[in-house]
């Protein structure tokens, strides 16, 4: 593996932040860092420009879809690329996904011990 990544965690359930940071270590020694809502995240992506940022769609006030158009139009975290986290597995709401831009769509359940390198073939870090 190449030198370890940063991933940015913006999930609402703080078990879900910890399977995910721990998998992240485990599989690739990769660093978690984690926010718990939208708006904490952006300032999180801001401050510490992670690799690469897991989003839950599903999160109180601001959702993961608003919470990625906000990441798109600013410049500081434009160019990060982001993963979307989300149980919707619908035909439908995966074209909605893919349409926005994001750089790809994790289904929850995941399994977590093939987390990294599922992150690392959406993103081509392979």
């Amino acid at each position: 593996m190449h030198s370890p990544k940063r991933i940015l965690i913006v999930d609402d359930e703080e078990s879900i932040q910890k399977v995910v940071k721990l998998s992240l270590k485990i599989e690739a020694s990769w660093e978690g860092i984690t926010a718990s809502s939208g708006k904490e995240g952006i300032r999180q992506a801001e401050s510490c420009q992670p690799d690469a940022i897991l989003l839950d769609v599903m999160m109180p006030n601001m959702d993961g879809i608003a919470t990625f158009a906000a990441l798109e139009k600013n410049p500081k975290t434009r160019a990060i690329p982001v993963i979307l986290l989300t149980a919707k597995t619908q035909a439908s709401e995966k074209r909605l996904f893919q349409e926005i831009g994001v750089a790809g769509v994790i289904t929850k359940p995941f399994e977590p011990l093939s987390l990294a390198s599922k992150i690392s073939q959406l993103l081509n870090w392979i």
